[in-house]
């Protein structure tokens, strides 16, 4: 038993760096809608509609992003940076190719959000809902979802070091091709796994989840598991 402890304690899993977003004094956008290749620095954007508007490649640092409405908003290739976004809302906006460095996401509400090819770096996302989330091919290294509810993520084929589900629910989720490295699953409150359960190599469990996943697991294996005398 010692020695399963020691091995236990030696494997134990990193902690997720979290982000340290401290903003300074915040001028309010006075602009006319987001440009692409814009830069924009120190700002305060409250309750602005950018609605079917490009701010592909732009680059958003120290910057807050408050009620903001995104509903087909184009940010592709876009760079946010020791930033904060709350209460976004919208559907259908796309973050391909996008990265986020130092950021917290709180209260989402997001439908269809194309993230596919995206960097994240010392991120959170903390509470609201986001459907259909395609991560396809994205890199997430020391990322935290924390009390929020991701229905049907893609995450196909990209690659999680450091990530951390705290308190959320994941239904329907896809980690077809996914790579893992110290993905901590323990705490997520729904674990509901579509696609991709030989895939959870590098992350850690809990027993419970463990008992959970069984079935999926034998029949990954091809294990017929029945009764004996059935």
């Amino acid at each position: 038993m010692g020695g399963m402890a020691a091995r236990s304690g030696a494997q134990r899993t990193p902690l997720v760096r979290r982000p340290e977003v401290r903003l300074p004094p915040l001028s309010p956008f006075q602009g006319h809608g987001l440009e692409p290749d814009g830069d924009y620095d120190g700002l305060e954007f409250t309750a602005e509609n950018f609605t079917g508007q490009s701010g592909a490649g732009a680059r958003f640092m120290d910057c807050a992003l408050k009620d903001c409405v995104l509903d087909g908003t184009e940010l592709v290739r876009s760079r946010f940076i020791d930033s904060l976004l709350t209460g976004a809302r919208g559907v259908g906006t796309d973050f391909a190719g996008a990265s986020l460095r130092d950021v917290e996401v709180v209260d989402a509400r997001l439908g269809g959000v194309q993230m596919h090819g995206a960097v994240l770096e010392r991120v959170v996302v903390r509470g609201g809902k986001i459907d259909y989330l395609n991560l396809r091919e994205a890199r997430l290294k020391d990322v935290v979802f924390e009390g929020c509810v991701l229905s049907e993520p893609d995450f196909g084929a990209a690659r999680l070091e450091r990530v951390e589900f705290v308190g959320c629910s994941l239904r329907g989720v896809d980690f077809t091709g996914v790579r893992m490295k110290d993905v901590d699953l323990r705490t997520v409150a729904e674990l509901d796994i579509a696609r991709g359960v030989e895939r959870l190599a590098g992350a850690v469990i809990s027993p419970a989840q463990l008992l959970e996943l069984a079935p999926a697991f034998a029949a990954q294996v091809g294990v017929r598991v029945e009764a004996a005398g059935g």
